[in-house]
């Protein structure tokens, strides 16, 4: 059975998504461990009323960021692990800890990447003027949201809504969809990333598969 450790800094919502999908039989394999660098983080309440085990390890105890990624990574390697998860994990990942863990790291950035890496993605694409705004799931590699996307999802923009309020509308119809999909696919053994390539059933992603074509084809499939 795969084993996934989520890191997380909030509220844990797409925690939550991860939770309910492997209730559901959905992902393949058990979330072995939640950690989070906020000891006040309300997603370590939803992983503890879920019987999964809780760690805390606060960035600020540490003099640098080499000394809580140490930290970090020991508590990680308890649980053995085949994937890590980011979900709101708010802290940039030096390259030594994205090297210890590369091909098994995934993160969820809220905007289609590689458009607007970075914070504040829904404050810029209102800015911009985008038509479309979404969240994209990644391999994470040691350049800041710049490894290979696996599946992304969209909703339109509508140019009156606030920022609050168009997040709300991603991680609700994308974030909390995309993630437990993608984490699904890694726990029955279908991804990996080669050579800063995504394999998904042992072919290279060209470019990221779309929720919306996922979804169309399962309905027809």
């Amino acid at each position: 059975m795969s084993r996934l450790v989520v890191l997380i800094s909030g509220t844990g919502r797409n925690l939550q998504a991860i939770l309910e999908a492997q209730r559901a039989g959905h992902i393949h394999g058990e979330v072995s461990a939640v950690i989070s660098n906020n000891p006040d983080a309300a997603g370590l309440a939803h992983a503890r009323s879920a019987g999964v085990a809780t760690a805390v390890v606060d960035h600020r105890n540490y003099p640098d960021r080499g000394s809580f990624e140490s930290a970090l990574a020991a508590e990680i390697d308890r649980y053995t692990p085949d994937f890590v998860a980011l979900a709101g994990f708010m802290r940039i990942l030096g390259s030594e800890f994205v090297k210890r863990y590369r091909g098994r790291l995934l993160n969820i950035h809220p905007s289609l990447l590689p458009k607007h890496p970075g914070l504040q993605t829904h404050a810029r694409a209102l800015a911009e003027g985008e038509a479309w705004h979404g969240a994209s799931v990644h391999f994470v590699t040691e350049s800041v949201d710049g490894g290979p996307v696996i599946l992304q999802g969209r909703v339109p923009v509508h140019s009156n809504e606030t920022p609050d309020a168009l997040a709300e509308r991603v991680m609700h119809e994308v974030e909390q969809v995309i993630y437990p999909e993608v984490l699904a696919w890694a726990s029955s053994g279908r991804l990996q990333m080669r050579e800063d390539q995504v394999i998904l059933d042992d072919r290279v992603l060209l470019e990221p598969i779309q929720l919306q074509a996922l979804q169309l084809e399962k309905k027809h499939g």
